[in-house]
């Protein structure tokens, strides 16, 4: 499939246009949801485009996905593939480290996210949920996306950087909002412009995280930022507190902005098919509603695991993810030269009819295909597959667990169920239920 440069010489440019000058089709990229759709529709799995300040092929499938993530890897970059805003507001985190720094890092952030960190995190997690639950049967009828947010951030902020719930958690998960919208527009720095407002926001995180950082050094803790502080390499080396700062805001980021968007997709998706939400109901009813949640009693929940898995495929957060091209290569009998950015899409394989049967339902009793990996990439693949992937997953159950249990929600009349991608999947009307205790 691929080829060395004199080989690619000849080939052409992949089918597409460039659209108008210096903009190219960023307008339509970022206004129209079925921007990627139209134009597979029209060119083919591989097109070209030019988006975001760059020439950039848009590539879908599983063969895609496989060629990019896992077996022609060493010709893309993570660095070079990301706007410059992400680059800027996030800092040199492992997000956009390559190579060895980036295997070194990623070894040194692993224990927070799997094995024993995983068992310790259950009870808090529990606890929180069990928090906002009663809150939102208080209130009654809300509009759920913007609380189910909080519910998440104060989870992540608690457990990998050790925050104390409350006034500081709300405050920054008010600031992780500004900084998140700041992703996705135009960079001007003015202190009034959204942007602005976000480096102003990314400011003041990260003094909270030094904050803290030092703390942890003085005093160690079992929150992942405590044990990243006390993490050595082979070497003895330990992170720098520069790097702890921006590793410890991407853990932030990364730890409750998909997730968020998974829970929110998953209540509406339950809402929309009570038939599926009754056989989940069930099953916790069996293994118990009053015992409880705990690893074990996790493995027991089979059914609700492939619940959460058809809501992974259908829902996935974010439409896939941006490279930038390193050397030159061949796909499907065209040339993508070096210095080009590409983008791989996450639904086209998703929603592949051929894998997939009937793509468009929601059926969590659907076979799961295990043929390739990459028909399935919610939280990426290959060796950079998402660090924090069991550690939302937990997360996405416990709530979903805890919720079959005690509750019920039903969509409120007049709202817009419209999903809007950008920042991350969401409902664009945030979701108004009537939330009740069982």
């Amino acid at each position: 499939m691929s080829a060395d440069r004199s080989g690619t010489a000849s080939l052409p440019l992949p089918p597409g246009q460039s659209g108008l000058p210096w903009i190219g089709e960023t307008i339509s990229f970022i206004a129209d949801p079925d921007f990627a759709t139209k134009r597979r529709q029209k060119y083919g799995a591989i097109f070209r485009t030019h988006i975001i300040g760059r020439p950039t092929v848009v590539m879908s499938g599983a063969a895609a996905n496989k060629f990019i993530l896992s077996t022609h890897f060493d010709k893309f970059s993570w660095r070079d593939g990301w706007p410059d805003n992400f680059k800027e507001l996030l800092g040199a985190s492992l997000f956009l480290q390559e190579g060895a720094e980036h295997q070194r890092n990623r070894r040194l952030l692993m224990p927070a996210f799997h094995g024993k960190a995983l068992v310790n995190y259950v009870e808090t997690m529990t606890e929180i949920t069990d928090l906002y639950l009663t809150k939102w049967e208080q209130i009654g009828d809300l509009t759920w996306f913007p609380e189910l947010k909080n519910l998440t951030f104060e989870i992540a902020s608690i457990l990998l950087i050790g925050s104390e719930p409350g006034a500081e958690t709300t405050e920054l998960s008010r600031l992780f909002t500004e900084l998140t919208n700041g992703l996705f527009t135009i960079p001007v720095k003015w202190s009034y412009t959204t942007y602005g407002r976000a480096l102003v926001a990314r400011d003041k995180i990260l003094n909270h995280i030094d904050r803290v950082v030092l703390e942890r050094q003085q005093t160690p803790t079992q929150d992942a930022l405590g044990l990243l502080v006390q993490s050595q390499d082979e070497a003895g080396n330990q992170l720098s507190i520069a790097e702890l700062k921006v590793q410890a805001l991407l853990l932030l980021f990364a730890g409750h902005e998909t997730t968020t968007s998974l829970v929110a997709s998953l209540c509406l998706a339950l809402a929309q098919h009570p038939e599926v939400l009754a056989q989940a109901r069930a099953e916790q009813v069996q293994i118990g509603v009053d015992r409880p949640i705990t690893i074990d009693s996790l493995k027991q929940m089979t059914y609700l695991d492939r619940v959460l898995r058809e809501v992974e495929r259908m829902y996935p957060p974010i439409g896939g993810g941006f490279r930038g091209v390193v050397e030159e290569f061949e796909f499907n009998g065209y040339r993508v030269p070096k210095g080009w950015q590409v983008l791989y899409r996450i639904p086209e394989a998703h929603f592949d009819a051929a894998v997939y049967p009937q793509p468009e339902s929601f059926d969590p009793d659907r076979p799961i295909d295990k043929g390739s990996d990459y028909n399935f990439v919610t939280y990426g693949g290959g060796s950079r597959i998402c660090i924090g992937m069991a550690f939302a997953q937990m997360e996405l159950k416990i709530i979903a667990a805890m919720l079959l249990r005690r509750n019920s929600w039903e969509l409120l009349p007049n709202q817009n169920l419209t999903l809007d991608p950008i920042p991350t999947l969401h409902p664009r009307d945030g979701l108004k239920v009537k939330f009740q205790k069982l």
